[in-house]
């Protein structure tokens, strides 16, 4: 599995649609989607999943002007929510006599433990996303969710304990066989374990909320300095882990700390804000913003992560009543032949 950082040929979304996920506040989601598309779509090709010919007219009406439409496809494929990174499928690439070679891979998805019943049309999104790219897809017997993995491209995973050990998602595969099917489907050779994720995080510890590889031998990382709050615990736990890490050839990694934006809450619960949930586009890097006092320095530790990108902070105080962000809404696509 390439990095996210590894050239894509495109990025690819499933527009929201589902209000219930944005109870009351789904009128300023679309905005923010037309703002993240025209940031991406200026550099790469943009696939949007939509539910038929009506919504795409909707989709392409809201980006007309703003989006570059030469760099947009839309896929009539129709999807429960808006989760692409957790429903779609995970591109990997082998060796081919003319260069890589890309294959779809179809974990199971069971809506992040079957907290969100239907969930039997985002589970076949994969094979047509694959159909599309005319590339093969093969069906994983295991439950996985993209937003749960992060990889350098260079063999090493992140994941965390709470979300690949939940029992609501394998609950017969023991951690050596999680571990063994990593290896297996996705072509790493490390797997690096955090614990627990972030306050308001519905999907059990999803690590791009939390650590993110931005080298082969660096990651940035959340922190929460003030020892009050209730995500300091599980975040120092895991930072002290990343301390720990060696990689296969005896480098320990290169950590850079982001402080944790403020709570971000609804109705008396705490949203899973984060500033780790960025995605890395080809020539961009979307960083989801809260109206914080701490965006700007977020964004300048990303900035200087990333010297050959621009980094964009766009406010997601709405969006992630939704429950996630940037990364949650997309899945690369590598360059393969």
């Amino acid at each position: 599995m390439p990095a996210e950082w590894s050239p894509h040929q495109a990025t690819w979304l499933s527009w929201p649609h589902k209000r219930d996920s944005w109870p009351g506040r789904f009128e300023p989601v679309e905005p923010v989607m037309v703002r993240f598309v025209a940031a991406l779509a200026a550099g790469e090709l943009v696939r949007i999943n939509v539910l038929d010919e009506a919504h795409e007219r909707h989709v392409a009406g809201l980006l007309e002007g703003k989006a570059n439409a030469a760099n947009v496809r839309f896929h009539r494929f129709r999807t429960n929510d808006a989760w692409c990174r957790d429903h779609g499928a995970i591109f990997v690439t082998r060796d081919g006599d003319d260069g890589p070679e890309g294959l779809a891979l179809d974990f199971g998805f069971n809506a992040w433990g079957g907290k969100y019943p239907p969930w039997d049309l985002d589970d076949v999104i994969p094979p047509q996303m694959a159909a599309v790219l005319g590339v093969p897809c093969e069906t994983i017997d295991m439950v996985l969710e993209g937003g749960s993995i992060d990889v350098n491209g260079a063999g090493a995973l992140l994941t965390t304990e709470q979300c690949l050990l939940n029992p609501n998602r394998n609950p017969s595969l023991s951690r050596e066989d999680v571990e063994q099917r990593l290896r297996d489907t996705l072509g790493v050779s490390q797997i690096i374990w955090l614990g627990d994720g972030i306050v308001g995080d519905d999907t059990d510890g999803h690590v791009d909320d939390l650590t993110r590889f931005i080298a082969e031998d660096r990651v940035v990382t959340v922190v929460e300095r003030n020892v009050s709050d209730e995500n300091h615990a599980m975040l120092a736990e895991n930072r002290e882990r990343l301390d720990t890490v060696r990689l296969a050839d005896g480098r320990p990694l290169e950590v850079l700390e982001i402080q944790m934006p403020g709570p971000v809450e609804f109705e008396g619960d705490r949203l899973p804000a984060s500033y780790a949930n960025f995605y890395i586009g080809n020539n961009t890097v979307i960083m989801p913003a809260f109206n914080d006092p701490g965006d700007e320095a977020a964004r300048q530790v990303l900035a200087g992560a990333f010297p050959g990108r621009d980094v964009v902070a766009i406010d997601c105080t709405d969006l992630v009543l939704g429950l996630g962000t940037f990364h949650c809404l997309s899945q690369q696509v590598p360059v393969f032949k």
